[in-house]
């Protein structure tokens, strides 16, 4: 165990840095990846292992650290995470109110038996990061032989899409000099006690809608108005979302964190359109949050969009280029599967395998044909990913490191 023969009441090594890496304000908008990045090159430099620093856009930094296998020909395990946390309320006067403690204080509390460390990044991801960086340390200091090359890349900017790290970094020539066959990922915590395995997740398709009528007073019946049209396109998408939703129902009998990436969601998210209240609007349009399971086709699903826009004589705009989503093989035909059910098995633990039903910088990895599996060591524990006072209890970090400790060791060895 990483605390053996450490009083409970002293803080261990392993855990004073990950509330080192925690306290690292990485949020955003303004993200601050300098320090970050000097405090990855200080781990790197005290494990052992090669660091490397590119920026495909200046001020977000890609890092990659190295140990290199004795059989450096074999493709590479992968072990990603991403630097990056969403916002909090960072006004002293404010935060009370919401959090226990400072959110980037990285406070240790005791909780009976345990520690609650409490911290933006705690369960989103900086967890898994710390876990990755910890178990190697144990690996090196028990003289381990890996056959396989181990990549840690901590990338910014997943939280806001990724476009500016791992988009990029994907295409890069770097990524491709990793020679990567396999990679390990972000899951999510879980309130009972089985590890979330992700092998998919959802597109994210944003899709505008746009429509265009008569104006005139609003003392008027004015036919054909943007609002009429605009208010049928939003009924029949409705229906959809329903149809969506029923299905889980029926089949599950409730909706779960476990099932709904299985099927299609969206949302209408923002409504536009209208100078002031006695004006009929020439013009008014909805953004409509839409997230494609991969068990669907992608084109033909914007083509089902596209044909409810043209029924009700709406114009569609699809906001950003969406690709059809890849899933990793979670059958006896994949070697890295098998390895890390067998392990995990070996430790007790069991896995509920499902599609994440958001996005995560996997879905890059997983369109350049490298399978991916997105798990975190989080499990009997509020799920509290962009949610007030978000925490992590220490004994799930510990059993993180040993979980991972094990699992790198096995998927670096795989012949």
């Amino acid at each position: 165990m990483p605390t053996s023969g450490i009083p409970k009441s002293v803080e261990p090594p392993s855990v004073a840095r990950f509330r080192e890496y925690l306290q690292i304000q990485t949020v955003h908008p303004k993200p601050d990846y300098e320090t970050c990045r000097e405090y990855l090159k200080h781990q790197a430099e005290e494990i052992g292992l090669e660091f490397k620093s590119v920026e495909y856009v200046a001020g977000k930094p890609v890092i990659i650290m190295s140990l290199p296998g004795t059989n450096p020909e074999l493709p590479s395990i992968i072990l990603n995470s991403h630097t990056d946390v969403v916002p909090v309320f960072e006004c002293c006067s404010i935060w009370p109110e919401f959090w226990d403690y400072p959110p980037f204080s990285a406070e240790r509390v005791p909780d009976g038996d345990d520690f609650k460390i409490y911290a933006r990044g705690s369960q989103d991801m900086k967890v898994v990061g710390s876990c990755y960086l910890e178990a190697i340390r144990n690996l090196k200091a028990a003289g381990k032989s890996l056959s396989r090359t181990l990549h840690l890349t901590f990338v910014p900017d997943e939280e806001i899409g990724g476009i500016d790290g791992m988009a990029y970094f994907v295409k890069s020539q770097d990524f491709k000099d990793l020679n990567a066959g396999f990679a390990l990922d972000e899951g999510i915590a879980n309130v009972g006690p089985e590890l979330y395995a992700f092998y998919g997740e959802r597109s994210p398709n944003n899709v505008k809608f746009t429509a265009r009528g008569e104006t005139g007073h609003g003392s008027q019946f004015i036919k054909d108005t943007a609002i009429s049209k605009l208010v049928n396109l939003s009924s029949e998408l409705l229906e959809f979302r329903d149809s969506q939703e029923n299905k889980l129902t029926q089949k599950y009998g409730e909706v779960s964190q476990s099932n709904l990436g299985e099927v299609t969601t969206l949302n209408i998210n923002v409504l536009e359109g209208g100078v002031q209240a006695n004006v009929v609007p020439e013009n008014f349009s909805a953004t409509v949050d839409v997230r494609v399971t991969p068990f669907v086709q992608i084109n033909e699903f914007n083509d089902y969009l596209k044909s409810v826009a043209n029924k009700h004589k709406v114009e569609i705009e699809f906001i950003h280029p969406v690709k059809q989503g890849q899933m990793t093989d979670i059958s006896e035909k994949n070697k890295y599967w098998v390895t890390l059910q067998k392990v995990l098995e070996s430790k007790g633990l069991k896995t509920i395998d499902a599609i994440f039903p958001a996005a995560t910088d996997s879905r890059y990895l997983r369109d350049v044909g490298i399978p991916a599996i997105g798990i975190s060591p989080l499990r009997n524990i509020p799920v509290l990913l962009h949610v007030h006072n978000e925490f992590i209890y220490e004994s799930l970090f510990f059993e993180g490191i040993g979980m991972y400790t094990d699992l790198i060791y096995e998927l670096a060895n795989l012949d």
